[in-house]
């Protein structure tokens, strides 16, 4: 799309902002349940599209994507308007007569750009949230999930006005010429580079933004946990979407008196979920192209592999596979994997586990499998990272209530539920100041009585 083209749609949402019609609860409700509706409606279509995308399943297509995404828009439906109410808040006695309180608004013409690995989900739920806030929305989903962002284009535009919300689809020239635009707020959902320069462009504009990157987050396994019930949730959130989850599991710390016990189980567990041969398991899906199938594969020491390991490079599926053992100075540490390889490192204590975490840029996820209470509120309060679960994995994004967001280098600002009404809306903070009375002690020229008043209500 040409640079005036999309000049001229930024153009036109804020002149529609601007012209209070997005402003109406009403108007936000209305506009919810058609998003709502037209998700319902394109189901089928959604769900062939991550099919030719990324090989999901049906049933991992609606658990992960759509289900979520009708359940945040149901969330926000229900609660809008308690999220949307001035919030009374105490007036100094100072003050009196007054009335303080927080008002809600929308911050106006808004960008939203999301990421190929989730491309139903992490356009939908912002574009719900920033719709509920009262904001224009312009999406723009990846170039690399082709299906599913043409899917999206066609279902947007019949469900809403452009000057209300558009889609802008295309490349890195399409990225370059909507960061060039003056937005009133952006959030990007991606890689810790783009997300660089994202924050490089909306620096130019003093424009607020939430980045919600990724990063290695760890899976901490220590002697006393479930070994059984760990192996079955880690295989289930490291290889879930072809480990192309930003919170998934990125590597295994396991105490080393665990280790071998452990590796079993998983290896039980990957032949369990995913049968003998996970590349003709059905439902099994697959990279999102050559250029980060052969990376991931670059990533694979074959000397190291103690499961899986196969490959198709036609259908561009990598089969569960696990590594042991791995060091921090390997290839595979160096970087996010974002793909179905599981290294497993070892730790002597939870206090050299501990220190090893703090020293590593703050992860998106931390995952800690004890089962001991008090081991997993040491780890959670001294390690930096934007989210988790104790004897789980990433189960916690699905839920609306309580945000989602990342932590120094895997993000900033959170999403969801309210978390997600708030990250698009500014609160200002009103006093209505009644006229019936007005007490003299703030006025020149100031009298001993009046410095007494202050000092008695200022302390």
């Amino acid at each position: 799309m040409e640079a005036s083209a999309i000049q001229k749609i930024v153009e036109n949402q804020r002149v529609y902002f601007q012209s209070g019609q997005t402003l109406e609860i009403s108007f936000r409700i209305r506009a919810l349940s058609r998003l709502k509706a037209a998700v319902m409606q394109y189901e089928n279509q959604i769900a062939k599209a991550l099919q030719e995308d990324l090989g999901k399943s049906n049933f991992e297509g609606y658990m992960c994507e759509i289900g979520l995404t009708l359940s945040e828009i149901s969330y926000m439906q229900r609660h809008i308007k308690s999220f949307a109410a001035e919030k009374r808040v105490r007036t100094p006695l100072a003050q009196f007569p007054s009335r303080s309180y927080q008002k809600p608004s929308p911050y106006g013409v808004t960008l939203v750009m999301s990421p190929w690995n989730y491309p139903v989900l992490l356009t939908l739920e912002p574009l719900a949230d920033a719709i509920a806030a009262g904001n224009t929305v312009v999406l723009k989903p990846s170039a690399y999930s082709q299906h599913t962002s043409t899917v999206l284009e066609k279902m947007i535009r019949d469900c809403f006005d452009p000057v209300h919300v558009a889609v802008i689809t295309g490349g890195r020239e399409e990225n370059t010429q909507l960061l060039n635009q003056h937005f009133d707020y952006i959030f990007f959902t991606g890689s810790q580079s783009v997300g660089k320069q994202v924050m490089q462009k909306a620096a130019l504009h003093l424009t607020p933004i939430t980045l919600e990157l990724g990063g290695k987050s760890p899976c901490i396994v220590d002697r006393d946990a479930n070994l059984k019930l760990a192996a079955k949730r880690i295989v289930f959130g490291k290889y879930l979407n072809c480990g192309q989850t930003c919170v998934a599991p990125d590597y295994l710390y396991c105490h080393k008196e665990i280790q071998n016990e452990l590796l079993a189980e998983i290896k039980k567990q990957i032949k369990k979920q995913y049968q003998e041969h996970p590349l003709d398991s059905s439902g099994y899906g697959k990279i999102i192209n050559r250029k980060h199938f052969d990376r991931i594969l670059g990533l694979m020491e074959k000397e190291k592999i103690v499961c899986g390991g196969e490959y198709n490079a036609d259908t561009l599926q990598i089969a569960p596979t696990v590594m042991d053992p791995v060091s921090f100075d390997d290839a595979v540490m160096q970087e996010e994997i974002f793909g179905p390889l599981l290294p497993v490192l070892t730790f002597s204590s939870m206090e050299e586990a501990i220190a090893k975490i703090q020293s590593m840029p703050h992860p998106l996820a931390l995952y800690i499998f004890t089962g001991s209470q008090k081991t997993a509120k040491k780890v959670i309060a001294r390690c930096g990272f934007g989210g988790g679960c104790i004897n789980d994995t990433i189960i916690h994004l699905a839920t609306s209530n309580m945000g989602f967001g990342g932590f120094g280098e895997s993000g900033m600002g959170s999403y969801h539920g309210k978390e997600g009404f708030a990250t698009f809306s500014h609160y200002k903070s009103m006093v209505d100041k009644k006229t019936w009375l007005d007490l003299p002690m703030r006025y020149r020229p100031a009298k001993k009585i009046h410095e007494k008043l202050v000092r008695l209500f200022l302390r």
